[in-house]
């Protein structure tokens, strides 16, 4: 947790402001998981803050249909496609 935590703050990402009732707040929660090698020890703890989805007003989604046209265009077009590992991230609304 407090690796996570760190680098959100590190990261810059997010900003304490006063709730309004113009602001549709998204909550979070920890959610922890356990890592383990392939003969069942374990390998590391894991813990990441998520945003509760199922606030966010309808807008972009990374559904695999979305995806799909993306990687569609990117093809079609000639653009470089690049794949990126995030070591954390945080959804914003």
């Amino acid at each position: 947790m407090p690796n996570e935590f760190n680098a959100l703050i590190r990261n810059g990402t997010w900003e304490l402001v006063p709730a309004t009732f113009h602001h549709n707040l998204i909550g979070c929660k920890w959610v922890f998981h356990i890592k383990h090698h392939p003969d069942d020890s374990i390998d590391r703890y894991k813990a990441r803050l998520v945003a509760k989805g199922f606030h966010q007003r309808h807008g972009f989604s990374s559904k695999p249909t979305t995806i799909r046209i993306f990687l569609h265009l990117a093809i079609s077009f000639g653009w470089p496609i690049y794949q990126l590992n995030v070591n954390n991230a945080f959804l914003h609304g």
